[in-house]
């Protein structure tokens, strides 16, 4: 497909499907808000060619349309995946007569990994040493705690066994040669410097910018820990990914085809604060000590393009790439999981806080057997609330799926809460970071009830309005939790919502209205073991036999970061010039 960035911003040129900004823009608030407003309208990618205070263009939005994500990768991955896994499943044991049918796939293989070759632009250009504040490094939100890479491509290789890791780690620019490095708990870079930290010693590190666009798909995708990303990219690009011998001589090849190449190191044992930042989940992720990359040297294309996302408020650019993986991805699933036929994660919840799977129930309780492999499944180990069901469902559209379970569920022996466990790093609904709790919830078999589709009870003390959200899901809009924190508790109490299974007990009742902001809200403002009630539980045999309806307290709570909101004054300057940006008179 494209071996570099800049092939593909031709591609979007030629489908006039990119805007190029002529007049000067700022890094700090000003792009982001552009951006944003942008994806809002499912518009085109942006080309900023004028970037206050560097001589670097930037270029962002490259993957936040359907259509663009196809444009840069094709139909022809999702094929090789499906192939590769029918391969598996028809030729184990291998059948001669069989083999012919997949030879393209000898061919495909041909292809994978990386190529080495003599020269390649990226080193084109060598500051030495690094100046990381020429790059035009956005600030995305006012209360970010500076300007941050936020489409870094970081490579590590392991210092005991040499297996190399790219992932995609946020990077917090403090000076001219230093920045943070966000390894969060279960991701492949963390763990490289983990080891080389246990030997005292640094770990070379190298942040690419641009280059194939495969690789940014790469560096997010879940893949198990010793799969190497590079492999995947070239399945994205349809070939072997270039390299070239650094010319520091000491530190690791550079992928040819990058934008930039920062080298450097991260020292053992040094910490400085990192954050907060205006994450994906729609939040501040607040501020905590992490590792320090120190960089040594800075390679990049004579007229380099700086790649660059905004995150925020599902849903944005990482949302269509997100989804774009699991549906590379998914007929992986019954291959690693055989008793799991189908998995989503929702976007709309930052991925790891919701996922739903349809498993196998071929005897009785299977099912249960399959979400604690899903629970123990790589980044999937992460996931805060599990759905499960043994039929057929479109898992993307959540309230048919949520009324299928709700018709199934048997609360007494189906609904699993498992406190102290490992929690998404950019979660803070338990109130401390990486630790808290997750719930199962299963629904198998026949229809077991009718669900309620409306309400006419009365409102206790302390609720201002109900709407039914779905089938046997209430929402709720209560008083503020530090007002009244024994709210939840008292309405799962109440007779008056005993036709619904679940209720929901949020800030406002407009998280009703569409499913994008119920997904959102609730699976990103509660914790399961805190934040769950019910009209009755009891233990039996030592489990936790639940009666309905089922509380979810989602109120925002005192610990909980703030959501992300433009700047006002920002605000009216893009709404000042935005006719000045698209050329509009």
């Amino acid at each position: 497909m494209h071996r570099n960035l800049r092939s593909f911003i031709e591609l979007l040129r030629r489908e006039h499907d990119l805007v190029e900004i002529e007049a000067e823009v700022d890094p700090y608030l000003e792009i982001a808000e552009i951006h944003r407003r942008v994806i809002d309208e499912q518009g085109k990618a942006l080309l900023f060619k004028r970037v206050k205070g560097s001589k670097y263009p930037v270029v962002t939005n490259l993957f936040g349309t359907a259509k663009r994500i196809d444009l840069a990768f094709g139909k022809k991955p999702q094929e090789l995946v499906k192939k590769a896994v029918e391969a598996v499943e028809v030729l184990l044991p291998p059948k001669p007569k069989e083999l012919w049918n997949y030879r393209d796939l000898a061919f495909s293989a041909l292809k994978l990994g990386t190529k080495k070759v003599r020269r390649g632009p990226v080193a084109e250009v060598c500051d030495r040493p690094a100046n990381l504040e020429e790059l035009p490094l956005l600030q995305l939100w006012h209360e970010d705690g500076g300007h941050f890479v936020t489409l870094p491509l970081v490579y590590t290789e392991s210092p005991t066994s040499g297996k190399h890791n790219l992932g995609m780690y946020r990077i917090q620019r403090y000076d001219q040669t230093t920045t943070g490095i966000h390894w969060q708990i279960g991701k492949g870079g963390g763990f490289h410097y983990y080891e080389a930290e246990q030997r005292g010693e640094s770990l070379p590190v190298t942040i690419f910018l641009g280059g194939p666009p495969a690789m940014i798909l790469a560096a997010i995708a879940p893949l198990p820990e010793d799969v190497p990303e590079l492999v995947l990219a070239s399945v994205l690009a349809d070939g072997k990914i270039e390299t070239i011998a650094n010319p520091l001589g000491h530190h690791h090849r550079l992928i040819a085809e990058a934008e930039f190449a920062i080298c450097g190191r991260v020292a053992p044992k040094m910490r400085r604060p990192e954050g907060p930042f205006g994450d994906h989940y729609g939040y501040y992720s607040l501020v905590h000590d992490y590792p320090v990359f120190e960089a040594e040297a800075v390679f990049h294309r004579k007229d380099a393009i700086y790649p660059a996302t905004v995150v925020g408020k599902p849903r944005q650019e990482d949302f269509f790439i997100g989804d774009y993986l699991q549906e590379l991805l998914s007929p992986l699933f019954p291959l690693v999981m055989p008793a799991v036929r189908d998995l989503w994660s929702y976007g709309e919840t930052g991925f790891h806080s919701l996922a739903a799977a349809v498993v196998r129930e071929r005897y009785a309780r299977e099912a249960l057997g399959a979400g604690f492999r899903i629970l123990g499944e790589g980044q999937l180990s992460l996931t805060k609330f599990l759905l499960l069901t043994d039929k057929a469902q479109n898992l993307r559209d959540f309230k048919t799926l949520f009324e299928y379970i709700l018709e199934r569920v048997e609360w007494e022996s189906d609904f699993f809460v498992f406190d102290r466990t490992s929690f998404d790093t950019l979660d803070y609904a338990s109130g401390k970071i990486n630790h808290g709790s997750k719930a199962m919830l299963v629904g198998v078999g026949e229809k077991k009830r009718e669900l309620a589709r409306e309400f006419h009870g009365a409102l206790p003390v302390g609720v201002k309005a109900a709407k039914v959200f779905c089938g046997g899901c209430l929402v709720l809009e209560g008083t503020e939790y530090e007002k009244d924190k024994s709210l939840a508790e008292r309405i799962s109490k109440d007779n008056n919502f005993n036709d619904f299974e679940v209720v929901v007990l949020h800030d406002s009742i407009e998280y009703a209205v569409s499913t994008e902001q119920f997904l959102w809200a609730t699976w990103t403002r509660f914790n399961p073991s805190t934040d769950i009630y019910a009209r009755g539980a009891k233990v039996v045999h030592n489990h936790i036999a639940y009666t309905a309806p089922i509380l979810i307290d989602a109120r925002m709570k005192s610990w909980y970061p703030k959501t992300v909101e433009p700047r006002p004054d920002v605000v009216r300057l893009v709404d000042s010039r935005w006719k000045e940006y698209f050329g509009l008179k």
